[in-house]
C-alpha cells in the first residue's frame, strides 16, 4: 500500500476538488445570510497560509483565534494546520485570567480576533507575552481604534492581509503525527491543560464521526454546529463536512432560541449539535411557535451533559430526534453516540437513547473498579471509565506540569497509565458496547457510605413540567457525610404574543413528591434551592464546583424538607 500521509492539508485538498462546487458555508449575519462555496473557502485559506507565512509563521508555532463560528475561522481552521502551524482556537467565554494562561501557556505568536470581541481581547492583550500579531476579522475600518497595542505587536484587517495574495498554496506533506490544532480543558478543577491533536487523529476523527453509526454525515448535509468552535474542534463537524463534503451552516453570534429556529428552517438544516442547555431554550420557543418548521432536520446531537428524557420527548413532539453522544477534550471529542440497535421498537429504544451511547468506531473502553480490576460489561457494575483509541489523548500539552495546579498536582502521573485515559467518569458498559454513566467521579454524592448519583436525580427532577433546569451537588452533612442538594430553575410560560412570561409554580415538597416512587427514600434531597439560573461553565455545563461554593458561602436560598410520611 501507498503510504499516503493522513494530514488536514490531505483533508482540504480532497474537500476542495471534490467538493469545491456543491459543499459551501453559511453564515448568519444581522441583515441576513452570506455563503461562499468550499472552492471559495480553500481559496481563502490558500490566501491566508501565504499571509501567515509573511508574519512569520514558518513552522509548528501556535496561531490562535478568538471568534464565533463562521466562514473566516472555518477559513483558519483549514490553513493553519494545512501549512504546518497549529490551530489553537481559544474559548471566549473563560474568565480573562484563564485566557492569558491559556495563550502565554500555548505560546501563541498569532491570534484572530472576531471585531465584536474586541472590547473582550482588548483586556487580556497586554497580559500575552508571546502575542506579535492581532488579526482583526470582519468590522469596519476603525474597530481598532480603541484597542491598546502593546509594543512589538502589530494589528492587521484580515481582508486586507488577505487581498492580492496567491490563491493557491503547496500545502506541505507534514509528519501526519505533529500537532495539528490544540484545545484547553475548561479548568473547572485546576489550571486549564493542553491537549495537543495530530493530523492523523484529526483526518480519522472526522471518518469516524461521518460513520453512520456515529454523527452519520454525508455529502447531502447541512449541518449546522452551535457547538463553538473553541470547543473541542466544534466536536469535530467542521473538517468532517469539509471532507465529506456536507455543507457547514455557521451561526456566528446569533446564539438565541429564535435565529436558531429561523436558521434551520430558512437554511433546510438536517444535522444540527449543541449542549443541552442551548436546546432547552430552543425547546422552549418551539413550544411557544407551533408554526415553525424543523422538518428538515434529521437529528440533533447533545453531549457535553447528561440530556434529561422530559428534552428529548419534547423534541420528539416536534418530530425531531436527540442523539446523545458523549466525549471529551482528552477524546477530540466524540467516544459514544446513542443509536439503539437494529430491530428495536417502541419503549425499549428509551433504554439505548438514554445511555451515553455506544462506544464508536476504533475507541475502545474498559470499566474499573475502586480495586483497579476491571469489570465485566454486564450492564450493571459499576466504576471508572478508562478509554483508547487513535483520537485518544495520550498526555497534556508540555505534560501539564505548570497547568495543574495544587488542586491537581499528581494528576498528569495519574490521568494517563497502562495506554488508557482516565476519564474521571462513573457508570458502567453492556454486552453491546452501550455506555452508561452515573456521574463524574469529583459529583457522585457519598453518603452514609452509599453512592447517589448526582445525574439520574437532575434528570428525574427535570421530568417534571415546571421544571426548565436542575442541577444537584452533595452538601456537609453531620449524620450521612454528604447529602444531596437540587438546584432548580422552573419555567416560564410564554404568553400568545411571545413576550408575557409566568413562572410556573411547584413547591419543594410537590417536587420530592414527585421523586418518591422513582428513587430509593434514602436518595430523595432534603435541602431543595430555586435559583434563577443554575451558572455553567464556559461550555455551558453545569458549574457544580461554583454552585457548592455559593451554598458554603450562604448565597443559596435553601429550604430543608422534614423526612415524607411512611406512608408516601
Amino acid at each position: 500500500m501507498l503510504d499516503t500521509p493522513l494530514t488536514v492539508g490531505a483533508l482540504v485538498r480532497h474537500g476542495a476538488m471534490v467538493h469545491g462546487r456543491t459543499g459551501t458555508v453559511t453564515t448568519l449575519t444581522e441583515s441576513g445570510v452570506r455563503a461562499a462555496s468550499y472552492a471559495e473557502v480553500a481559496r481563502n485559506a490558500a490566501r491566508l497560509a501565504h499571509a501567515l507565512r509573511d508574519l512569520g509563521v514558518t513552522d509548528d508555532q501556535r496561531v490562535g483565534t478568538f471568534m464565533w463560528n463562521n466562514q473566516e475561522h472555518l477559513e483558519a481552521y483549514l490553513a493553519v494546520p494545512a501549512m504546518g502551524a497549529v490551530l489553537h482556537p481559544l474559548n471566549i467565554r473563560l474568565p480573562a485570567d484563564q485566557i492569558e494562561y491559556i495563550a502565554n501557556h500555548a505560546e501563541d505568536l498569532v491570534i484572530f480576533v472576531d471585531a465584536s470581541l474586541l472590547p473582550v481581547f482588548a483586556r487580556v492583550l497586554p497580559q500575552l507575552r508571546t502575542v506579535r500579531h492581532v488579526v482583526v476579522v470582519g468590522g469596519h475600518g476603525d474597530a481598532t481604534s480603541s484597542l491598546e497595542v502593546p509594543e512589538g505587536v502589530a494589528v492587521h484587517a484580515y481582508d486586507d492581509l488577505l487581498a492580492g495574495r496567491p490563491d493557491t498554496f503547496d500545502w506541505p506533506d507534514v509528519d501526519e503525527r505533529s500537532a495539528a490544532a490544540m484545545c484547553y480543558s475548561s479548568g473547572t478543577t485546576g489550571l486549564p491543560k493542553g491537549v495537543a491533536y495530530s493530523h492523523r487523529s484529526v483526518v480519522l476523527h472526522s471518518m469516524g464521526v461521518a460513520l453512520g453509526d456515529a454523527l452519520a454525515i454525508g455529502s447531502g448535509d447541512r449541518a449546522l454546529p452551535v457547538v463553538p468552535m473553541f470547543h473541542v474542534l466544534a466536536w469535530g463537524i467542521p473538517h468532517a463536512c469539509y471532507l465529506v463534503g456536507a455543507s457547514l451552516v455557521m451561526p456566528d453570534r446569533f446564539l438565541r432560541p429564535e435565529p436558531l429556529v429561523r436558521l434551520v428552517e430558512q437554511e433546510r438544516v438536517t444535522l444540527a449539535a449543541a449542549v443541552p442547555s442551548v436546546w432547552a431554550g430552543v425547546l422552549q420557543y418551539l413550544d411557544a411557535h407551533p408554526e415553525s418548521d424543523w422538518s428538515s432536520l434529521r437529528d440533533v446531537i447533545v453531549g457535553g451533559s447528561a440530556c434529561p428524557r422530559a428534552l428529548m420527548e419534547g423534541f420528539d413532539r416536534h418530530g425531531v430526534r436527540i442523539l446523545h453522544a458523549w466525549g471529551m477534550t482528552e477524546t477530540s471529542p466524540v467516544g459514544t453516540v446513542a443509536h439503539p440497535p437494529a430491530g428495536v421498537e417502541g419503549e425499549e429504544r428509551w433504554r439505548y437513547r438514554l445511555t451515553q451511547g455506544r462506544l464508536v468506531s476504533l475507541v475502545e473502553g474498559r470499566i474499573v473498579k475502586p480495586d483497579g480490576t476491571v469489570a465485566p460489561w454486564d450492564g450493571e457494575t459499576v466504576g471508572e471509565l478508562e478509554v483508547r483509541g487513535p483520537w485518544v489523548a495520550g498526555s497534556y500539552y508540555h505534560g501539564a506540569a505548570e497547568a495543574t495546579g495544587p488542586e491537581l498536582a499528581e494528576e498528569p502521573e495519574e490521568r494517563f497509565h497502562d495506554g488508557w485515559l482516565r476519564t474521571g467518569d462513573v457508570g458502567y458498559l453492556d454486552p453491546d458496547g452501550f455506555l452508561t454513566l452515573t456521574d463524574r467521579a469529583k459529583d457522585v454524592i457519598k453518603s452514609g457510605g452509599e453512592w447517589i448519583s448526582s445525574v439520574e436525580l437532575e434528570n428525574l427532577i427535570m421530568a417534571h413540567p415546571a421544571v426548565a433546569e436542575a442541577s444537584v451537588i452533595g452538601v456537609p452533612d453531620e449524620r450521612w457525610g454528604e447529602r444531596p442538594l437540587a438546584a432548580v430553575v422552573l419555567r416560564s410560560d410564554t404568553g400568545a404574543d411571545g413576550e408575557t412570561e409566568a413562572e410556573l409554580a411547584v413547591t419543594a415538597a410537590q417536587l420530592r413528591d414527585f421523586l418518591i416512587d422513582k428513587v430509593p427514600r434514602w436518595q430523595l434531597p432534603e435541602r431543595w434551592s430555586f435559583v434563577a439560573e443554575v451558572p455553567k461553565t464556559s461550555v455551558g455545563k453545569f458549574d457544580k464546583k461554583l454552585l457548592r461554593q455559593r451554598y458554603a458561602d450562604g448565597e443559596l436560598k435553601v429550604e430543608v424538607l422534614s423526612p415524607p410520611p411512611r406512608s408516601a
